[in-house]
């Protein structure tokens, strides 16, 4: 019976030592509409890939991509090259692409320890055949640009984020 006892509580101590570093905490983040308003170009819809980037320059995690067909993910080159040609799990919602003129809106969440701490918001966006800017939008994640309008440099007109 003593053996038993003390076989249940190894097993119990581990399974507490388990669980604590199992875990990690819930990190609270914002949910943002975003909102783009696209140029009135001619030709296919336009894929953009929306990437938290972090302080030092480098892509930490994609946050939306507007394009559901992952044949054409490659015209969005630096986001592609970061991925590679295995993208197990790309961490965003994938959505439809959006044509010249148009605008969408979609959801992005951010962790709030990323706002006002060096980390940017970049948006590239690609049309087949023709051309790929990859940085069409691209700012600091502020207090106050993750409330505001800002204008794009190719295919996206501007971008409108506010807190959900």
């Amino acid at each position: 019976m003593h053996k038993f006892s003390i076989l249940k509580t190894v097993f119990a101590l581990a399974f507490v030592v388990f669980s604590f570093y199992s875990f990690k905490p819930v990190e609270a983040s914002t949910k943002y509409k975003c909102m783009l308003q696209m140029t009135n170009y001619t030709g296919e819809g336009a894929y953009v890939a929306i990437s938290l980037i972090n302080p030092e320059g480098d892509y930490e995690k994609t946050l939306y991509m507007q394009g559901d067909d992952d044949e054409w993910y490659n015209d969005l080159t630096s986001w592609f090259d970061f991925h590679g040609k295995k993208r197990n799990n790309i961490d965003a919602i994938t959505g439809a692409t959006v044509a010249g003129g148009q605008r969408s809106i979609n959801v992005i969440e951010i962790e709030d320890s990323k706002i006002d701490s060096g980390y940017s918001i970049r948006f590239e966006s690609a049309v087949e055949d023709q051309e790929y800017y990859e940085k069409d939008v691209e700012f600091k994640l502020t207090s106050a640009s993750v409330k505001s309008k800002v204008e794009g440099k190719g295919f996206i007109r501007y971008i409108r984020m506010i807190p959900n």
